[in-house]
């Protein structure tokens, strides 16, 4: 419990800090972006367990090195431009769960659902849920965005790269 109390009040304290030093003017961005620096430089610090090599005779982490370094930058630009000189609103950084839980449930449901359900089913469920997740859900619109989904998955997947994923209900195919 004394651990449970010491993080909140280091959250606490360090929000306060950001806050008075930081004026974000657009939470989204400024988390989109701190959220790129960090992918960014994970990926460059683990491609650096892989041998680079140089721009004429790359190696294999020269790629994975690279996107990581661009990662950073633009989530640098992104991060620095959420920022405000101080004039103007403020807005304070806001956590919402349905959006988090909503996709994340989608996932976890197609991974569950692709092999009794099949590839049709389990990606219009995926993104029947993953839909939900927003305040302005529409049926429709929702369907719409599915069966699109739906065919480009098919052609790619199914035709193209012919991967055995079972396309169709386990229970009808038995």
């Amino acid at each position: 419990m004394p651990i449970k109390f010491l993080a909140h009040l280091i959250s606490i304290n360090l929000s306060k800090q950001i806050r008075s030093v930081m004026n974000i003017r657009n939470t989204k961005d400024f988390s989109a972006g701190l959220l790129f620096v960090l992918f960014g430089i994970a990926a460059a610090v683990l491609a650096r367990t892989y041998q680079i090599g140089t721009a004429a005779k790359m190696g294999a982490g020269y790629f994975p090195f690279a996107l990581g370094c661009m990662l950073t930058v633009i989530g640098l630009v992104i991060l620095l431009r959420s920022l405000s000189s101080g004039r103007g609103e403020r807005k304070m950084l806001s956590f919402q769960a349905r959006p988090v839980v909503f996709v994340l449930c989608s996932v976890i449901l197609f991974g569950l659902l692709l092999r009794p359900l099949g590839l049709l089913l389990s990606t219009v469920i995926l993104v029947l849920v993953s839909s939900m997740a927003s305040y302005d859900f529409k049926m429709r619109q929702s369907l719409l965005t599915a069966l699109v989904l739906l065919a480009m998955v098919l052609i790619v997947f199914v035709f193209f790269l012919k991967f055995q994923i079972p396309v169709w209900p386990s229970f009808l195919t038995t």
